[in-house]
């Protein structure tokens, strides 16, 4: 008897999911946001909290917390760097001093992709992202849409009328590298 308890215990092991350190420090989120005629600005945001689960060595749920204070522009310097700054975190986009997080919840992981909901100024958007795998990294490409969150600044969607050079493309893309102890 004691050994097919033994037995059902180590089945039973291997189908639980573990958790997995992220590591901070090591992992990268990169934005880029493209006007329609071509420019682009781009820069970091850093995590300030994160977890994975594992299960048969696939993440079966996961949250990353961005936080919103550290958002940065790498492309730009001195003066054009701060006003750009204090811009993105106005109420025309990201409302910082308001909504000082952003959150990323990974709900399954099929093959290359995982799903889940990314919530930024409090509206909670499902996503889908394709990433690939090497060890304990992970990087790939989230791109979503910044007028489901409410961020319609420049937008050809909502202002018809501006020139072209002003048009800023709704879609922001993520690249990330999420590295694992």
């Amino acid at each position: 008897m004691n050994k097919y308890l033994l037995i059902l215990i180590s089945l039973l092991s291997f189908s639980i999911s573990q958790a997995a350190q992220v590591d901070l420090k090591k992992s990268n989120f990169e934005w880029k946001a493209t006007k329609k005629l071509g420019s682009f600005h781009y820069g970091n945001i850093f995590l300030k909290s994160a977890k994975a689960e594992l299960k048969d060595n696939n993440i079966v749920a996961g949250e990353f917390v961005m936080d919103m204070k550290t958002f940065t522009v790498t492309d730009l310097t001195g003066k054009k760097q701060t006003d750009f700054l204090g811009h993105v975190k106005s109420g025309d986009f990201f409302e910082v001093e308001k909504f000082q997080e952003a959150k990323l919840v990974i709900e399954k992981q099929t093959g290359d992709t995982v799903t889940g909901k990314l919530t930024i100024k409090d509206k909670t958007e499902p996503v889908t992202v394709k990433f690939t795998k090497a060890d304990k990294t992970y990087t790939g490409t989230l791109t979503f849409d910044r007028t489901k969150f409410g961020i319609v600044y420049n937008s050809g969607n909502f202002f018809k009328d501006l020139a072209a050079e002003k048009v800023i493309n709704n879609d922001v893309e993520v690249k990330f590298t999420v590295v694992l102890n």
